[in-house]
C-alpha cells in the first residue's frame, strides 16, 4: 500500500510521471498446433458415448521475451537465445542495451527523467545488477512483494 501511495504522490507531483515509467516484463510465448475442425470432427449416432479430447500435444516453440514498455509502446524487446537462463549476467547486459537504447529517446535521455520499474525477480535483485543501477543513476520505482502484474501503465 506504501509502494501505491508513493507512486500515487508522484503522480500528484508530475502529472508527466508515468510517461517517464520504463516497465521491465519476462513472458514465455509457446506454439501449439490446434486440430482443424475437420480433424476433430467424428461421425457417431445420438447413442454413442461423448468423444474424450487428447490433451494439448507439447509445445513446438517456446521462447522467453525481455519487453521494456512504456506509455508510448515498446521501447526495446530481447528474445532470449534457448537454453539461455535469464540470470543476473543475462539481465546486466540486457540492462547495458537498454541503457544504450535509451539514447534514441533524447527527450528522456538529455533529462535523465526516466524511471525504471522491474518486478521482484531474483535476477532483478542481484548485487551486480543494483550496483549497474546505482553506476548509471539509474532511477527505480519500488514493487511490492507479491505483487507479480503492478505495472504504472496499468493505473489508468
Amino acid at each position: 500500500m506504501n509502494i501505491c501511495a508513493d507512486i500515487l504522490r508522484n503522480i500528484e507531483n508530475d502529472p508527466n510521471f508515468l510517461g517517464n515509467v520504463i516497465t521491465c516484463d519476462e513472458s514465455w510465448f509457446f506454439q501449439h498446433d490446434p486440430e482443424s475442425k475437420r480433424q476433430s470432427m467424428d461421425w457417431k449416432s445420438p447413442s454413442s458415448p461423448r468423444q474424450k479430447k487428447a490433451q494439448k500435444s507439447k509445445s513446438k516453440f517456446k521462447a522467453m521475451m525481455i519487453i521494456f514498455f512504456d506509455m508510448r509502446g515498446f521501447v526495446r524487446v530481447d528474445w532470449v537465445p534457448d537454453g539461455q537462463t535469464v540470470n543476473q549476467f543475462y539481465y546486466k547486459e540486457d540492462l547495458t542495451n537498454l541503457h544504450e537504447w535509451m539514447r534514441r529517446r533524447p527527450e528522456m535521455w538529455k533529462k535523465g527523467s526516466w524511471v525504471l520499474h522491474q518486478d521482484n525477480m531474483p535476477a532483478h535483485n542481484a548485487l551486480s545488477v543494483k550496483m549497474f543501477l546505482t553506476k548509471h543513476k539509474i532511477t527505480m520505482l519500488e514493487h511490492p512483494p507479491y505483487s507479480p502484474d503492478l505495472a504504472p501503465c496499468d493505473f489508468f
